[in-house]
C-alpha cells in the first residue's frame, strides 16, 4: 500500500499481475515496461536482464544515490511501509479455494471494512497444500485481527 501512494503521489501508473515473476514478465513485454517487480524482491529492468537480478538493481539503487547526491536513509523516505502480516494455513485441499463462496465473500466484506487504507490476497500456494492470508494495513493490530478472522473461515472452509 505504501508503494501504491507513493506513486500516485508522483503521478505514476502501476500496473498488476498475477503473483510470479513470469507474470510480470509477459505484462511488461505486453504493455511496453521497462520496470516491473514483486515484493519478494524480484525486480526486473527489461533493458538489462528479463530475470530478477539482485545485482543489477544494487547498481540501480547506487546509481541514483550517486544521482541524487542523497543516501538510501533519505531515499527510503519517499514511502511509508504499511504493517503486514502473511498467515499460511494448512488445508486438504487448495484447489477449492476459487469455488469458496464464503471465503471471497468474508474477504470482499474485510476490503469494504479496510476502505481504501488496507488491502488483502488470498492465494493458494504453488508449491504447498496451503493457504496464504496477507493483510496490509495503517494499523498493525487491524491487519492482525483482519488476517486472523479470514485464516479462521478459510481454514473452516477447506480443511
Amino acid at each position: 500500500m505504501g508503494f501504491y501512494e507513493a506513486m500516485e503521489k508522483d503521478g505514476i501508473g502501476v500496473v498488476k499481475t498475477q503473483v510470479g515473476d513470469k507474470y510480470v514478465l509477459e505484462k511488461m513485454k505486453k504493455e511496453g515496461l521497462n520496470l516491473g517487480g514483486e515484493q519478494s524482491g524480484h525486480i526486473i529492468f527489461l533493458g538489462d536482464a528479463t530475470t530478477g537480478d539482485g545485482i543489477v538493481t544494487a547498481l540501480k539503487l547506487i546509481s541514483v544515490m550517486r544521482d541524487t547526491g542523497k543516501p538510501i536513509s533519505e531515499l527510503k523516505k519517499v514511502m511509508y511501509r504499511f504493517p503486514q502480516v502473511l498467515l499460511n494455513i494448512p488445508v486438504k485441499d487448495k484447489s477449492k479455494l476459487d469455488d469458496s463462496q464464503k471465503v471471497w465473500n468474508e474477504v470482499k466484506e474485510k476490503e469494504k471494512n479496510l476502505s481504501g487504507h488496507g488491502r488483502i490476497l488470498v492465494r493458494s500456494s504453488g508449491t504447498e497444500q496451503l493457504v496464504r492470508v496477507m493483510v496490509e494495513s495503517k494499523s498493525e493490530e487491524e491487519a492482525n485481527t483482519v488476517a486472523s478472522d479470514l485464516a479462521a473461515v478459510v481454514e473452516n472452509e477447506l480443511s
